[in-house]
């Protein structure tokens, strides 16, 4: 039986973004059309007041984007869904657990849908991308059912679980998946949070991950093993979701590690995330 630990702060908006203006300052907006590319410069967005913490509201201004910023300012933890596409399980040759997956991202993994993600010399060798559906949880959740997860949902977003597999393999680390994920910002995330409202099934949107324009991974995300619901009532089993917790849900076939030859990130490389209606992110992999 679910219980809701904590009411939703008011949210309004269709798609949330956080920009800087023409003058400098930093705002939340709701940006009223879908978004076709990563890079939203010039477009034109409400501004709201409040925060996420608090709830947000429209104001009836309209400003104009300068700098698009990541969505979230901050994060409480990222957490992560390993194996969770069917056709991704077949590649790796792997087991369908029965459970989902999990491990964590530090809060300061989180980056922006257009910023450079800087790649320490020690996770070089092995760099990877995995496109991924990614949700932020939009009130403290526990113990909640199937039936009830996506009343958690702020909102839904287009990810990057950036992988250093030199630190994730068991024949080279130990398997270190959380140390393997968590370099800074190796989880950029963007270019905008679009409201349940807008995405009546999560299960019906098609992803697409390219590197410099070349298409790597395509899936639809009904090749999901575990839903967006399933995963969310999985998390908060006996534990709290705190409000912004982001949630990454698992990234389909066609990841550099199994691809022959390897096709891992190299210095410059730019990789590109896309999901139907809910736009994408770009980011340049640049090696330190």
């Amino acid at each position: 039986m679910s219980f809701r630990v904590q009411r939703a702060a008011a949210m309004s908006f269709q798609r949330l973004v956080r920009f800087v203006n023409a003058q400098g300052a930093t705002s939340f907006g709701d940006l009223k059309t879908t978004p076709t590319t990563a890079n939203l410069a010039d477009a034109e967005v409400e501004v709201l007041e409040g925060d996420i913490d608090k709830g947000l509201r429209g104001t009836g201004r309209v400003d104009k984007i300068q700098k698009l910023l990541c969505p979230l300012p901050k994060v409480p933890l990222i957490v992560c869904i390993g194996l969770n596409y069917q056709k991704h399980a077949t590649e790796a040759n792997l087991r369908v657990p029965p459970y989902p997956v999990v491990f964590t991202k530090p809060a300061d993994a989180l980056a922006g849908p257009l910023e450079d993600v800087p790649i320490h010399p020690d996770a070089q060798g092995m760099l990877d991308y995995e496109g991924e559906l990614t949700v932020v949880v939009g009130k403290d959740a526990k113990n909640v059912s199937e039936g009830d997860a996506l009343d958690y949902v702020l909102g839904y977003t287009v990810g990057n679980d950036v992988s250093a597999r030199n630190f994730q393999l068991p024949d080279t680390s130990g398997g270190q998946f959380c140390y393997a994920k968590s370099f800074d910002k190796f989880a950029p995330i963007g270019p905008c949070i679009v409201s349940p409202a807008l995405v009546p099934d999560p299960q019906k949107l098609r992803l697409v991950t390219k590197v410099n324009g070349q298409v790597r991974q395509q899936t639809e995300t009904s090749d999901m093993i575990f839903s967006v619901a399933k995963i969310i009532s999985h998390l908060s089993r006996g534990t709290t979701l705190r409000r912004g917790t982001v949630i990454q849900t698992g990234t389909p076939s066609g990841v550099g590690l199994f691809m022959e030859p390897k096709g891992f990130l190299k210095d410059g490389d730019v990789v590109e995330v896309s999901i139907d209606g809910l736009g994408s992110i770009s980011n340049k992999m640049v090696f330190a």
